[in-house]
């Protein structure tokens, strides 16, 4: 079993436990047994149902185009390191400790699935529909926010850049194959494990004070906290496990606000509170929504199109990692149809330093990843161990379909921490995936537009920019 399966086990355990633990103050609050059923046609949770499994399979197309689309995209972590620096790496090594890497590996894993499944289940459970619904479209929703900076801006994780930093998950054994397969490595901006708990967070303020309470009165204050403290300590576990940036932590929180914000004003029409869905809607007003939402999505693409620009034009100066003396990493080559091949070009940028380089497939190095690092005299006996002069480039051609690849990379160099080689690694998967990543990628920037016209309105209005009456109820009020 991969670390998906055991930790959704877990949370199917423990999900009627922590419903019970977090509403033993109020009893009242929970629906009957005798009452699951009806509750769950009559609330129409079959529909939240439904948009779980519609953003798991958003997220496979998503990840499919992730890596041929990198030809045009390139990324950006130069960029971002020139920013940050070695910042997250001093932090990883000043905790540095195997009992915490363990229980944080945990935590990344399972407390980020465990709040993005069971909040939905507690509000359902404690008789809050409202919530229930809005915390079951911030997880769709926010990961429909993050698409467009996924495919076009895509940034290496911390581990793959900064020299010398441990990739204290994903050259983890256990967790190796499952991230393989599912993590690209390079959707590093923004951070979901800070957006989409974030949002719930938002979402909770948002509905309390717009009904005129406070957070301690409320009913499900003790849940809050839980997701409070556990959303802080992801800020600092995707740090120290060398993931994310700093950066990511701010972006994540403003990707979270946008998607709670769009869902905490939508969700009243959804459920049709105040009237049909469409209630309100004229010719005025629709040509008001498409010229505002239609500028602000207008204005992401040219932004959109114009890094794609940069990145095509300066392909020849990409670099796509940094490896330290003595270091390793890898990157990942994604499974792909029959009758396809994958051509690489690994390039060694330095003017002094050789590097070895290895193909192997995912399953298979995951002997050379037991002891949490890449142990390269384990990986030499995987596979043909091809060295790369300075200034030379290793064409591969990866033939086998369907399987995920690792192209390894070591620097053999003892030297000091000046030995540093920098190495480029073009994937061609001879796939024009442009036009559909263009496609996943516009419900982003409707929502985006959604919610800069909603604030505007509401600000010239002079009304709260919580308030999430329709607008077409404002007059009468």
């Amino acid at each position: 079993m991969d670390p998906y399966d055991i930790m959704m086990g877990l949370i199917f355990v423990l999900t009627p436990i922590i419903c019970w633990f977090f509403t033993r103050h109020d009893t009242t609050m929970r629906v009957p047994f005798k009452d699951w059923a009806k509750v769950f046609h009559d609330q129409r949770y079959y529909l939240h149902a439904i948009g779980y499994i519609v953003i798991i399979r958003w997220k496979s197309i998503t990840d499919s185009l992730n890596e041929p689309i990198k030809m045009q995209t390139g990324h950006w972590t130069e960029a971002i390191y020139s920013l940050e620096g070695d910042f997250t790496y001093h932090i990883q090594k000043f905790f540095l400790n195997d009992g915490l890497t363990t229980f944080l590996n945990f935590h990344y894993l399972f407390i980020y699935l465990f709040l993005i499944y069971v909040t939905t289940v507690y509000f359902a459970y404690s008789g809050d529909r409202n919530m229930t619904d809005k915390v079951a479209m911030n997880y769709l929703l926010i990961y429909a926010l993050a698409v467009p900076y996924y495919l076009f801006f895509n940034v290496e994780v911390t581990s793959s850049w900064i020299p010398g930093m441990d990739a204290l998950l994903y050259h983890e054994g256990w967790y190796s194959v499952f991230y393989a397969s599912h993590d690209p490595l390079d959707n590093s901006v923004p951070s979901l494990h800070v957006a989409i708990p974030f949002g719930i967070l938002l979402l909770n303020y948002l509905h309390v004070k717009e009904q005129g309470g406070t957070m301690k009165e409320w009913q499900h204050y003790r849940y809050h906290m839980f997701v409070l403290w556990n959303t802080v300590l992801f800020t600092f576990t995707i740090l120290y496990l060398g993931i994310h940036w700093f950066v990511d932590i701010p972006l994540g929180m403003l990707i979270g606000g946008v998607g709670a914000l769009f869902i905490h004003h939508l969700q009243p029409r959804i459920r049709n509170d105040h009237g049909s869905f469409f209630k309100g809607f004229n010719s005025k007003k629709i040509r008001q929504h498409l010229l505002v939402e239609g500028v602000v999505c207008l204005m992401i693409v040219t932004c959109i199109l114009m890094a794609i620009n940069v990145q095509t034009e300066t392909i020849d100066e990409r670099v796509s990692y940094q490896i330290g003396p003595d270091d390793s990493t890898f990157e990942i080559i994604q499974k792909f149809q029959p009758g396809m091949k994958v051509h690489s070009n690994v390039t060694n940028l330095d003017d002094s330093l050789s590097i070895e380089v290895v193909l192997v497939k995912i399953y298979d190095a995951v002997p050379a990843m037991e002891n949490g690092s890449i142990d390269w005299n384990v990986v030499r006996t995987l596979g043909e161990v091809e060295t790369v002069a300075p200034r030379m480039t290793l064409p591969l051609v990866i033939e086998d379909p369907m399987v995920y690849h690792y192209i390894m990379m070591n620097n053999p160099s003892e030297g000091g921490s000046d030995d540093v080689v920098q190495v480029r690694v073009i994937n061609d998967y001879h796939e024009d995936v442009m036009p559909n990543a263009i496609l996943l990628s516009l419900p982003s920037l409707w929502m985006t537009g959604f919610v800069v016209n909603r604030l505007w309105r509401l600000r010239k209005e002079g009304r709260s920019l919580i308030d999430s009456t329709p607008s077409h109820l404002w007059e009468s009020e």
